[in-house]
């Protein structure tokens, strides 16, 4: 132990030197809880703050090719309560669970050796070069304050690693109780929630980069707002279990899979859908649509080239509004000649108007089967086009959570 010390406000940082022997020392992996161990117990590589492990065979390769060409690894930071003899991984759990695959041989990882090129497992090398990796000196920072310190810490010493998602950084500052049932549920490689929401929820919802706890967060929330997730999190932070979140977000799947079953989304279009804000908006009606109906139209819509935006019927079947559906408009050619055929006169207040202060409308309406072509198209001024009915504001923005 060095005994040279640095200050940072109300946090003290001392330096530890020990080796990579050292480190795994009582290396032990809890497969149940993801907890794990090492430096004789006494560090825990995985506190309740910490984000899954992210590194893929890539980076952990990079980790073990440096040491084994005796090229300096980055600084690990631990924290350590005061008066007590355990430690924390605040920076360095990637690179540790890398050395500890490497050193425990796990299934399939063999590195590519710096001196042949041929790919080795660490039982494959020689004795010296297996005691040289077991003696390679690491250098970590220890870390002693209160909470609220160590994960403030925790967040500055992270932005130069692997970048955390929002959700993750959200997990440290507020870790808790909550947070490690709430990742039970919806985190790691195959959560049950992710099992349940299959169907509903695409590959870019990604559990183990707490996406998934995210979107639930988001769902139960009345908006998306960074602050209100939150401010969800600190009202929920000390408490025991997220029974309420799981069984909201079942709520949803469940009401979303009883009106449009997934055996009928073939082109995968319900994994594009806020299903949150839909059951916020029609979750609680007390009549519910019939399925057959609403798959019946669906069908439909689908079918019709006049939609641009396809997931965008599941919200329109529920609210009517046709500006989910991005309908198509008139191309220029049409608009152009159409101009062309009316002189610049709007229809509507029989006034001139530049071709740029005017828009292509349908005269017979979508909704009425009016469809976008020549015979069905008329230029309106701006503020007459706008005032007309049948006619939406625009494309929504994109539907997916």
């Amino acid at each position: 132990m060095s005994t040279h010390k640095m200050q940072s406000g109300d946090m003290k940082i001392e330096p530890l030197e020990i080796t990579i022997g050292e480190l795994l020392n009582g290396f032990q992996r809890d497969n149940a809880t993801g907890q794990i161990k090492a430096y004789g117990g006494k560090l825990d590589v995985r506190p309740a703050y910490q984000r899954e492990f992210v590194y893929n065979e890539k980076q952990q390769e990079a980790v073990i090719r440096t040491v084994l060409q005796g090229y300096p690894l980055n600084v690990m930071y631990w924290a350590k309560a005061d008066g007590s003899d355990d430690y924390e991984v605040l920076d360095g759990q990637q690179r540790t669970i890398s050395l500890a695959n490497f050193a425990a041989q796990a299934t399939g990882f063999y590195v590519e050796d710096p001196r042949d090129g041929k790919k080795k497992s660490f039982h494959s090398l020689s004795k010296e070069r297996q005691d040289r990796f077991m003696n390679y000196p690491l250098t970590v920072y220890v870390c002693e304050g209160d909470h609220d310190k160590k994960l403030a810490w925790f967040q500055t010493i992270n932005i130069a690693g692997e970048v955390l998602t929002a959700q993750e950084l959200r997990n440290a500052v507020y870790a808790g109780p909550w947070v490690a049932e709430a990742k039970k549920l919806f985190s790691g490689t195959t959560p049950p929630m992710a099992a349940k929401a299959k169907g509903l929820i695409g590959n870019k919802v990604k559990p183990l980069r707490q996406d998934l706890l995210e979107l639930a967060i988001k769902w139960i929330c009345q908006g998306k707002k960074a602050d209100e997730i939150e401010k969800y999190m600190v009202a929920n932070q000390q408490k025991t279990n997220a029974t309420e979140l799981k069984l909201h977000f079942m709520k949803v799947v469940d009401w979303a899979n009883t009106l449009f079953p997934p055996e009928d989304d073939g082109m995968k279009l319900r994994e594009k859908v806020d299903w949150g804000t839909l059951y916020r908006e029609h979750g609680s009606n007390p009549v519910q649509p019939d399925p057959a109906t609403l798959k019946a139209e669906i069908d439909r819509l689908l079918m019709d080239d006049e939609v641009q935006v396809k997931h965008g019927v599941y919200c329109y079947v529920l609210d009517r509004d046709e500006t989910w559906l991005n309908l198509r408009g008139f191309p220029e050619k049409i608009k152009q000649e159409q101009y062309k055929h009316q002189a610049g006169i709007c229809p509507h207040c029989s006034h001139t108007f530049a071709y740029h202060e005017m828009d292509g409308d349908h005269i017979v309406p979508w909704s009425k089967g009016g469809r976008t072509d020549a015979a069905n198209c008329q230029m309106l001024c701006k503020t007459c086009n706008a005032n007309k009915s049948n006619k939406g504001n625009g494309p929504r923005p994109a539907l997916a959570p």
